[in-house]
C-alpha cells in the first residue's frame, strides 16, 4: 500500500523553527512533484510550498516567502519543509502531497495523513 508519511510537527513558541518530513512508502515519487499544504481550525486547506521533480524549482505561498524552505531527497522518496520565524498564525495541520502535473489542491494524487504545528505567542 502507497503512504504519504509527515513527521516532524509539534509546539514552539513563536519566532522558533521545526522541520517536517514526509516520505513515501509503497512506491517511489521521485518522478513527482511535491508539495506541503496546511489547514488551519475553520479555514480551508491552502498552499505553502512546491517543489518541482525534474529541476528543482520552488515555490512559495506569499505568508511563508523568506521563513519557510522545501526540499527534497529522490533517493530517500522524502520531502521536507523548514520552517524559521515562527508566528502564531502558522498554527494548522501540515500535509505532504505529491502530483504528476500541478501542486495544487485539486490535481493532487495523494496526500499524507497530516502531522500538527501549534505556535505559541
Amino acid at each position: 500500500q502507497v503512504h504519504l508519511v509527515e513527521s516532524g510537527g509539534g509546539l514552539v513558541q513563536a519566532g522558533g523553527s521545526l522541520r517536517l518530513s514526509c516520505a513515501a512508502s509503497g512506491r517511489t515519487f521521485s518522478s513527482y512533484n511535491m508539495g506541503w499544504f496546511r489547514q488551519a481550525p475553520g479555514k480551508e486547506r491552502e498552499f505553502v510550498a512546491a517543489i518541482s521533480r525534474s529541476n528543482g524549482n520552488t515555490a512559495y505561498a506569499d505568508s511563508v516567502k523568506g521563513r519557510f524552505t522545501i526540499s527534497r531527497d529522490n533517493a530517500k522518496d522524502t520531502v521536507y519543509l523548514q520552517m524559521n520565524s515562527l508566528k502564531p498564525e502558522d498554527t494548522a495541520l501540515y500535509y505532504c502531497a505529491v502530483s504528476r502535473t500541478v501542486v495544487a489542491a485539486p490535481f493532487v494524487d495523494l496526500w499524507g495523513q497530516g502531522t500538527q504545528v501549534t505556535v505559541s505567542s
